[in-house]
């Protein structure tokens, strides 16, 4: 009976390790990872072994120096403090911890970009060389900018991109141009002692946005 079952674990055993053996991974080294986090979409590269690097913005390493608490899953909170004062780095988390939750897309930009994407290897490669701390910028290096160079060599944001279009469209429209002016006017109106020069960078203003509608 003893035998029995010590061959019966056995052959359990092996069972388990051949079918994890023939379970295909989800990711390949290199795949550009994409998960929707608070206001935006955040990125990584798979890096292999179920590992994630990532640009994420992060207070913690500026208020403290515990490195254990500092390892742990960014939050929501820290990331958007992060993103208020532009501390952030290049860190690599278990792709549980970057999901955080959300479900992941896998390669989408690969449809959105005209660039063809590199080797996977030569991904994985860059994502590593740029690990650590990193000077943050929402517009102008953030965790897209970071992915897109490791997997196309091009260091743009499409999310950046679609931001100032939508400002432009919002700052340069012919209402915005006509509440513009009509305040210039009321402005010049209700502060008749205002000097020439504020005078005219009212005027400016107002027919720059107008000229620009």
């Amino acid at each position: 009976m003893v035998l029995y079952q010590l061959l019966s674990f056995f052959f359990a055993t092996s069972a388990k390790q051949e079918d994890s053996k023939m379970e295909p991974s989800l990711y390949k080294r290199g795949d550009l990872l994409e998960v929707p986090r608070t206001l935006f979409r955040h990125f990584g590269i798979y890096l292999g072994n179920n590992r994630v690097a990532h640009l994420i913005p992060d207070i913690l390493p500026a208020i403290s120096k515990d490195t254990s608490a500092i390892a742990k899953m960014v939050s929501n909170n820290r990331l958007v403090l992060g993103v208020i004062t532009k501390v952030a780095s290049v860190r690599v988390d278990s792709v549980e911890d970057f999901a955080y939750g959300s479900e992941i897309l896998i390669n989408h930009m690969d449809k959105v970009c005209k660039q063809p994407a590199l080797d996977g290897d030569e991904v994985g490669r860059r994502a590593e060389k740029l690990l650590g701390s990193v000077t943050y910028s929402l517009l102008w290096y953030n965790c897209e900018h970071y992915v897109m160079y490791c997997r196309y060599g091009l260091a743009i944001s499409y999310q950046t991109y679609q931001f100032c279009t939508t400002v432009r469209k919002i700052v340069f429209s012919r209402m915005s141009a006509y509440l513009t002016a009509l305040c210039g006017v009321f402005t010049m109106l209700y502060l008749s002692c205002m000097t020439p020069p504020a005078v005219l960078l009212t005027v400016l203003i107002s027919l720059t946005i107008w000229m620009a509608s």
